[in-house]
């Protein structure tokens, strides 16, 4: 029952997507809460796996089926795991209050079926990335969820002027369109060389399948480490797809950028689904990686945690800083995410630089992937309806919405408190189990990193909300609070209602902080001591818990009271001190281009690379027609003039005549368009009948 339970969780969203083309011909009510009930069922079936985590001696189960056969053997199936039930759970619960919240959101939108397809398919997708027994499945999941990304933030594809983001003006704004690619180049440059990865463990280990790949770790990884470099090799690939994923250095600059979508999917992609996969899947790999270096004596393996914990470092400190100038409130929050999501890289990476560190850094990982998912939808929500109020993406632009919204401002309160790390907020228990693992790896330059981005985001945090909540008013708000249709208010029922569950989620995980914590550790120590049979070693804490909380509260302090003097009391006047410094102006300015690397990249790979192929094309005849004219055998004029033949005839004759029939076949496709849901569906029927009836006769 169990296992059906997780097949179902898996299905239910797919069914959404299928079922509401149907429900919108019917009425556009029906749709809506057909979209939804899918998810719910979804929510459903991953809550009532989660008895199997009182009884973790009953764990791990697999269900499966040959799905290939040829030319490799690859199997369908699940596996239940405290891993894949906790994150399985965030994914459906966490979607299921932000499904709710869209009905208020997406109210009146022309798209809004398309918008509900894609949004239970990114659902469903990541579920079956969560639940999958084996890579190749995952790797399937892993690749709709970068589809489904790409489809809404590109949702307004359109890109009329009011979804642009970026800016303000001189600055440039970007399209959503643009915005989309992007997140699809950038991450699918991750997932290509993760699949290098996977394949070269396959090749070694003769099987996809996650627990025949845990249990005969100690045959294949001594193989491998046979070959220089190779364990190396495979470590930098693999950790290239959670880099791309989750958005940390040096692929991040996707996810600033991923705020041209509906405020909801930027919720889901953030809180529940996209960026959470990398590290869903770095957990994942950890138990091998481990086992290499800890008990096979693969000296390289060490090399994973290494490259996991300074990327997650890295990326938590470059983020946070870049969010300390930000004027788009989502972008805010963007910085915000590919910081926390540092943190969660940097615990499961010191989980291994240390044989006693393996459950402790492992559950700060994942407790605080399931806190920051919390507070983290809270705040997209609560951030979508504050941009509808104000009718701006400018936190500046706000300001006194504290007496127009007052249950968003309690909300979006409760949820920043979190993310700041304010006690007794689940933030606060997740992050000190962070740092604490951090401290205990003896790394201490990871440590003071960590510490640096703790002041960072107590500044930026409390920085929007007094900008958004307090002070005075701006002069959009005031042009707003005139207009006899104002917006400024709370948003439809909906949208309350999940901000509102949300905030009392937070506020009651944050009750149960230390217990779940326990919980946590003693079901992953399962899952990794007894279950995998790896060796570790009790843990004998070097610091007190209360120097650590100490620390973390001072540093919450420093970054907390500078920001509350500027934005809350108004007590400094910023634009003062910001004239008033040229050093202040400069490192604002090298913040506000985030580093020059969004700068860097756009030159070097966007408009760069044509300049370089012209300056290599140019290098190459300015050593070739010296040689000719100095009179080079006649050989090298004819395979010259043999190759202009090639590029002539064969490249280009190849190349345009593609194109040509690329153009036909477009054509012929078009003209079968005819925007009726009957004809549509008869034609699928029948491809599908084609290819099955391929693989029969084969």
């Amino acid at each position: 029952m169990d296992l059906q339970l997780a097949w179902l969780c898996i299905i239910f969203p797919f069914c959404g997507v299928a079922l509401t083309p149907f429900l919108a011909r019917i009425s556009t009510s029906a749709m809506n809460f057909g979209a939804v009930f899918f998810s719910f069922l979804a929510a459903l079936s991953a809550a009532l796996l989660l008895p199997l985590l009182v009884h973790p001696h009953a764990l791990p189960l697999e269900s499966s089926f040959t799905w290939l056969s040829t030319p490799i053997e690859v199997s369908l199936g699940v596996l239940l795991d405290p891993l894949s039930i906790i994150v399985a759970n965030v994914v459906a619960i966490i979607s299921f209050f932000i499904m709710i919240y869209c009905l208020g959101y997406m109210k009146g939108s022309p798209s809004i079926m398309r918008f509900w397809m894609l949004m239970n398919l990114f659902i469903g997708s990541m579920l079956l990335l969560v639940l999958a027994n084996n890579l190749i499945i995952i790797f399937i999941g892993w690749k709709l969820v970068g589809l489904c990304s790409y489809a809404l933030i590109g949702f307004y594809y359109q890109d009329d002027e009011e979804h642009l983001i970026g800016g303000p003006e001189p600055d440039l704004f970007q399209t959503p369109s643009a915005c989309g690619v992007k997140a699809f180049i950038v991450t699918s440059i991750g997932d290509m060389l993760m699949l290098g990865g996977i394949l070269i463990i396959y090749f070694y280990a003769g099987t996809f399948n996650i627990l025949e790949l845990y249990g005969t770790a100690a045959e294949w990884i001594p193989h491998m480490a046979e070959t220089p470099w190779l364990i190396i090799l495979v470590s930098i690939l693999l950790i290239a797809g959670p880099v791309g994923k989750s958005a940390q250095f040096p692929l991040h600059e996707w996810l600033p950028e991923a705020m041209s979508g509906p405020g909801p999917v930027s919720a889901l992609i953030h809180a529940a689904t996209m960026v959470k996969s990398g590290v869903f899947l770095t957990a994942r790999f950890i138990p091998i990686f481990y086992y290499g270096y800890w008990t096979a004596g693969a000296d390289a393996a060490i090399y994973f945690f290494l490259i996991v914990a300074w990327v997650g470092a890295i990326t938590a400190f470059l983020a946070a800083s870049q969010g300390l100038v930000a004027l788009e409130l989502k972008k805010i929050l963007a910085f915000s995410t590919v910081s926390q999501i540092g943190y969660m890289m940097l615990a499961l990476g010191v989980s291994g630089l240390s044989q006693d560190l393996l459950v402790g850094g492992y559950t700060a990982g994942i407790f605080h992937l399931v806190s920051h998912a919390m507070f983290k939808a809270c705040l997209f929500l609560c951030a979508g309806t504050v941009i509808h109020a104000a009718h701006s993406i400018y936190a500046d632009k706000m300001g006194a919405m504290r007496r127009y919204m007052p249950f968003t401002w309690i909300f979006m309160g409760v949820a920043t408190l979190s993310l700041i790390g304010v006690p007794p907020f689940p933030g606060f228990w997740s992050k000190e189990a962070v740092l604490a693992a951090t401290l205990e790896s003896h790394h201490y330059n990871l440590f003071l990193l960590a510490l640096v981005s703790v002041v960072f985001t107590a500044f930026y945090s409390m920085r929007y909300f007094g900008m958004i909540f307090h002070g005075a008013p701006s002069a959009n708000i005031e042009k707003e609070a005139g207009k006899s249709h104002s917006h400024l208010g709370e948003g439809y029922f909906s949208q309350t209602f999940s901000c509102g569950i949300l905030a009392v989620i937070i506020v009651v995980f944050g009750l149960l902080g230390l217990n779940a914590e326990h919980t946590l550790h003693h079901l992953f120590h399962g899952q990794l001591v007894h279950d995998l049979a790896l060796s570790v070693t009790d843990h004998v804490a070097s610091f007190s818990r209360g120097m650590m909380i100490s620390m973390s509260i001072g540093s919450i302090l420093i970054g907390a009271i500078p920001a509350y003097l500027l934005y809350f009391s108004r007590k400094w006047d910023g634009s003062t001190l910001y004239k008033s410094s040229a050093f202040i102006r400069g490192i604002h300015a090298f913040l506000w281009q985030r580093w020059y690397i969004n700068s860097f990249y756009e030159w070097f790979f966007v408009r760069g690379t044509p300049r370089v192929a012209s300056f290599v094309a140019n290098r190459i005849e300015e050593l070739v027609d010296p040689a000719l004219n100095r009179g080079m055998p006649a050989v090298v004029m004819g395979l010259s003039r043999v190759s202009d033949w090639f590029d002539r005839r064969g490249i280009d004759g190849v190349l345009d005549g593609t194109a040509y029939r690329v153009m036909d076949t477009g054509k012929v496709l078009a003209g079968i368009q005819s925007g009726k849901l009957q004809e549509y569906l008869a034609l699928a029927t029948i491809i599908v009948l084609i290819v099955f009836a391929g693989f029969w006769f084969l």
